[in-house]
C-alpha cells in the first residue's frame, strides 16, 4: 500500500536524527529523492500537495536509510558529491570533497583569471587531485585554462578519470590526467616552469588531529593523514613541487587544517623561492588556505 510521501520523509528523518546524523531533515530528503528517482525539489512539493510513495520506492528508502544510520557517508550512498557547479561521482577509495574546498578552488580561479591577456590559455596544476573536484572546477569555470590533474593512489585516479570523462567535450581535451606521486620530480618534468597556477588539497591531517566522525573512516588514510608529527610532510612535497612547476610570479594555493596556517608558512619560508605567503580563511573564518607567489 503506498505511503504518504511526507510521512516517509518524516520517519526517514526520524531514524537518522536517532541515529545521531547531524543534518537528518536535509539528507532524508536527499535519500528519498534518489530512491523515487526525483529532485529534491520534486519531493519538497510532494510533500506538501500529498503526493504518495509506492511500496516498492518505500523499501528502497529503508534500505538507503538503514546504511545512512550506519554512518556511511551520504555522498557514497548516492554515489555523487556536489561540489561548485559539479556533480562529482565518489565511493569507496577517494576523498569525498568538502564545501571548504570549494574557497580552494575558487582562489586558483580567480588567479587564472587574473592573468594578464597575452597569458591567453593559462596552465593550472592540480596536485593530489582526488575525485579532481578542483581541475575540474578550474577547467570548467576558466574557458581558456589548461590543466593538469596529479594523482597517485589506483582507486582515486579511477574517479578521477570517470568524472573527467563527464565533462563536455571541449574542456575534457583541455584537462590532463596524470598518476604518479608529488614527490617524484621527474612526473611532471616536461611541465617546470611553465605553469602559471598550482594549486593543492594534499593530504595535511596531523596524527593528533584524526577526525572522529564515524563518516571519515570511508575516506582513504591516503587522503586525510600528511605525515610526520605536523602533518605537513606531504604539504611540503607539494611546496616543492610547485617551486619547481610554477613560472617566477606564478601563484600558488594550498588547502591546510585551521591548525597549520603558521606552520605552513613557516613550511614554506623555509623552503625558499617564494613571497608572500600568507593564509587566506574560509567562509566560517578559519585559516586554510596557503597562498604566495613563486619568486
Amino acid at each position: 500500500m503506498a505511503q504518504l510521501l511526507a510521512d516517509v520523509v518524516a520517519r526517514c528523518a526520524a531514524g537518522l536524527r536517532e541515529a545521531g546524523i547531524d543534518s537528518p531533515d536535509a539528507d532524508a530528503i536527499i535519500l528519498v529523492a534518489h530512491a523515487a528517482g526525483l529532485s529534491t525539489s520534486d519531493v519538497r512539493t510532494g510533500m506538501v500537495t500529498g503526493a504518495s510513495a509506492a511500496d516498492a520506492v518505500v523499501a528502497r528508502i529503508d534500505a538507503l536509510t538503514a546504511r545512512r544510520r550506519r554512518r556511511e557517508p551520504l555522498q557514497h550512498i548516492t554515489g555523487v558529491a556536489g561540489f561548485r557547479f559539479l556533480e562529482l561521482e565518489v565511493g569507496e577509495g577517494v576523498f569525498v570533497p568538502r564545501p571548504e574546498t570549494e574557497i580552494v578552488a575558487q582562489v586558483a580561479i580567480d588567479a587564472a583569471l587574473r592573468l594578464p591577456p597575452e597569458d591567453a590559455s593559462p596552465l593550472v596544476i592540480d596536485l593530489c587531485s582526488g575525485s579532481g573536484a578542483i581541475a575540474l572546477s578550474v577547467v570548467t569555470e576558466v574557458a581558456t585554462a589548461n590543466v593538469i590533474a596529479l594523482e597517485r593512489e589506483p582507486q582515486a585516479i579511477a574517479w578521477l578519470h570517470r568524472n573527467a570523462d563527464a565533462l563536455p567535450s571541449e574542456a575534457r581535451a583541455r584537462l590532463t590526467v596524470v598518476e604518479g606521486d608529488v614527490t617524484d620530480a621527474a612526473v611532471l618534468a616536461s611541465a617546470e616552469g611553465k605553469a602559471d597556477v598550482v594549486v593543492s588539497n594534499p593530504p595535511y591531517v596531523p596524527p593528533h588531529e584524526a577526525p572522529t566522525q564515524p563518516e571519515a573512516r570511508h575516506d582513504p588514510d591516503a587522503a586525510l593523514f600528511g605525515g610526520g608529527m605536523d602533518g605537513l610532510d606531504v604539504p611540503r612535497a607539494v611546496m616543492a613541487a610547485a617551486h619547481r612547476l610554477l613560472k617566477p610570479g606564478g601563484t600558488f594555493v594550498m588547502e591546510h587544517s585551521s591548525s597549520q596556517g603558521a606552520d605552513a608558512v613557516a613550511a614554506l619560508e623555509e623552503h625558499g623561492g617564494f613571497f608572500g605567503a600568507t593564509t587566506v580563511p574560509d567562509l566560517a573564518g578559519l585559516d586554510r588556505i596557503l597562498l604566495a607567489r613563486r619568486a
